[in-house]
C-alpha cells in the first residue's frame, strides 16, 4: 500500500508524523521546552574569554594609543633609527634572483626545502661538522621558531614520555603554551639574579641536579629572552657536563643567531659544544631576527643523533607530527633563506647587514646607560650593556611598569622587559627619564 502514494505525498506524510512526534516528545530525548532554550542559547556560550598576549597585546595597546610620545618596546621585532620596519637589502637581492628565475609554486615535501635545510644545518654546526658528514641530524622546515618548537614538543610527548621539559624562570612567554598545549609536564629553574641583575648560576645548576635524570632541559643558545645574560663559555662546558651526569636532554632555542654578537659562529658556541661533547640534542632555529623574515614564518627543528639509522627515524616521526599541523611548510621565506645562506657574495652581505643591526642596538645600549647614570648616578646601570641581543631585562616591577605605560605611554611587557631594537637615539633621552621615575616614584 505504501508503494502506491506517490513519493511527494509519502514524505509530507512521515514529515508530518515526526513533528507530531515531536511535540509529544516521542522518541526524542529533549522535549520542546528544552529544545526551546537550547536554541536560544549559542552552541559557543560556554567558550570564555582569552586574556590578550602577553607581548603581542602590548601592539595593539600601542596602535590605540594617541599620545604623540608613545614608544613601543614591546615586540621583538628590528626597527631602523627612525623606528621603521626595515627590510634587509640582501633580502630583497635574493627576492630579485627568485623571481627572475620564474620558479613554481608547488608543494614542498613535509620536510621543507632541501637547499634550506642545508643552510640551516650549516649555519648551526658550521658546514664541516662531522654529525652532518655522518648524517646524524634530522632536519625539518618549520613555521619559524614556535613551529619548529611545537614539532619538537609533540616528539617529547610521544617518544620521552613521562619526561619533564625544565625551563628556566623567566622565558619567553611562548614556552609554557608549546609544551604545555602538547600535554608535556613541565618545570621552571631559576636563571635570572634579581640583586645582580644577572644569572643565577649557582641557582641553575643546583635545579637541574635536582631534575630526575633524563629530563629535557630548554635553553636559550644566545641572546636569552628576556634577560639578555647568557652562560660565560666555561658554565656552558659544566652546564653540558651536568646533562651528561645526568643524562638530561639539552633542547635549545636558537632565535637570534648572528643578531645577538654580529658574528654566526660566535652564537652558535653553545650548541656546537653541546655536540662535540657526545649530546644528542634538540635545535629549534628561527629567521624571523637575523634575516628580518618575520612574516615568511621561516625556521626549522634539527636533532643531532648518535648514527644516522636514529636521525632516519626521528625524521620520519617529525614528519608525521609536521602532516598533522601544517602539511607542507611554505616555500617562499625559505627560499630566501637558502638563497643568502649558499651563496657566498650574498652571504657575506648578510654578515655585513647583521653586525650593522647588532651594532645599533649596542649603541643605544651605551647610550641608554649613560643616560640613567647621568639621571641617577647612585644606581648601578652596568647591567644594560652586559646584557646582550634584542632585549634588556630592567628589574621593573609589574606596578612600575604601569607607570611607564600610563604616565609615559611607553610600552613594554609586564616582566619589565624592553626591547631595544625598538630605540632610537632621539627617544633615549625620554626612556631614561621615565625609567628614573618609575623607579623613584612607585
Amino acid at each position: 500500500i505504501t508503494a502506491a502514494i506517490p513519493v511527494q505525498h509519502h514524505s509530507m506524510l512521515m514529515k508530518q508524523q515526526i513533528m507530531q512526534r515531536l511535540a509529544r516528545g516521542v522518541g526524542c530525548s529533549s522535549s520542546p521546552r528544552q529544545l526551546a532554550t537550547a536554541k536560544a542559547g549559542g552552541r559557543f556560550d560556554n567558550v570564555d574569554m582569552a586574556p590578550p598576549d602577553p607581548i603581542l597585546g602590548v601592539s595593539d595597546a600601542f596602535k590605540a594609543c594617541t599620545h604623540a610620545n608613545k614608544l613601543n618596546l614591546g615586540v621583538g621585532a628590528y626597527r631602523t633609527e627612525e623606528l621603521q620596519p626595515y627590510v634587509l637589502p640582501v633580502v630583497k637581492k635574493a627576492e630579485q634572483k627568485i623571481v627572475a628565475s620564474n620558479q613554481n609554486k608547488e608543494y614542498l615535501p613535509i620536510e621543507g626545502l632541501d637547499t634550506f635545510r642545508k643552510a640551516t644545518l650549516d649555519l648551526l654546526l658550521g658546514a664541516t661538522h662531522p654529525a652532518i658528514k655522518e648524517g646524524r641530524v634530522a632536519v625539518i622546515q618549520a613555521l619559524s621558531g614556535t613551529g619548529a618548537l611545537r614539532i619538537g614538543a609533540g616528539f617529547i610527548a610521544k617518544y620521552l614520555k613521562g619526561a619533564t621539559v625544565y625551563i628556566s624562570n623567566p622565558t619567553w612567554g611562548n614556552h609554557m603554551n608549546i609544551f604545555g598545549d602538547e600535554g608535556v609536564k613541565f618545570e621552571r629553574y631559576r636563571y635570572f639574579d634579581p640583586a645582580t641583575v644577572g644569572l643565577d648560576f649557582k641557582g641553575m645548576t643546583e635545579d637541574l641536579s635536582k631534575a630526575p635524570d633524563g629530563s629535557v632541559v630548554l635553553l636559550h643558545g644566545c641572546a636569552h629572552n628576556p634577560t639578555g645574560v647568557d652562560p660565560t663559555p666555561e658554565q656552558w662546558k659544566q652546564i653540558a657536563e651536568l646533562c651528561i651526569k645526568k643524562n638530561h636532554t639539552p633542547y635549545f632555542d636558537i632565535a637570534y643567531q648572528g643578531f645577538a654578537t654580529g658574528d654566526l659562529d660566535k652564537d652558535a658556541f653553545a650548541p656546537r659544544l653541546f655536540v662535540d661533547m657526545g649530546l644528542e640534542v634538540f635545535v629549534s632555529q628561527s629567521y624571523s631576527k637575523n634575516l628580518g623574515l618575520y612574516g615568511e614564518r621561516v625556521g626549522a627543528t634539527c636533532t643531532v643523533c648518535k648514527d644516522a639509522d636514529s636521525a632516519k627515524r626521528v625524521l620520519s616521526q617529525m614528519k608525521r607530527i609536521a602532516r598533522a599541523i601544517w602539511s607542507n611548510p611554505p616555500l617562499h621565506g625559505a627560499r630566501i633563506a637558502a638563497e643568502v645562506v649558499n651563496d657566498p657574495a650574498m652571504f657575506e652581505e648578510w654578515k655585513t647587514e647583521m653586525r650593522g643591526m647588532a651594532g645599533r642596538i649596542a649603541r643605544v645600549r651605551g647610550e641608554l646607560r649613560a643616560a640613567l647614570e647621568q639621571k641617577n648616578p647612585k644606581k648601578d646601570w652596568s647591567f644594560i650593556t652586559k646584557q646582550i641581543g634584542m632585549f634588556s631585562f630592567t628589574g621593573l616591577s609589574p606596578k612600575q611598569v604601569e607607570n611607564m605605560t600610563n604616565k609615559h605611554f611607553i610600552f613594554m611587557t609586564k616582566d619589565g622587559r624592553i626591547s631595544l631594537a625598538g630605540l632610537n637615539t632621539a627617544k633615549v633621552d625620554y626612556l631614561a627619564t621615565a625609567i628614573v621615575d618609575s623607579f623613584t616614584v612607585v
